[in-house]
């Protein structure tokens, strides 16, 4: 009885995955690219308003929110 209440969240069905041009895709590996896509959105609307001569350390403020945005992707995405 622990043991079975222990793997609780555990399932059968495999690895949550995407069906992309008939070939399965990680979910992990999806929410590192739409991650790393909205690092990239965020950096060039950065420029386009004239935020990144008042941000400091960009890098690290844009590698933020494609980190977060990654992460909602992924949790978002494994209900």
């Amino acid at each position: 009885m622990t043991a079975a209440l222990a793997l609780q969240a555990c399932s059968f069905g495999g690895a949550p995955s995407y069906i992309i041009f008939g070939a399965y895709f990680p979910r992990w590996l999806m929410a590192g690219l739409v991650g790393v896509a909205a690092a990239l959105v965020a950096h060039r609307v950065f420029v386009a308003t004239g935020w990144n001569r008042k941000v400091p350390l960009q890098l690290s403020v844009c590698s933020a929110i494609g980190l977060t945005v990654a992460v909602l992707f992924w949790a978002l995405g494994t209900r």
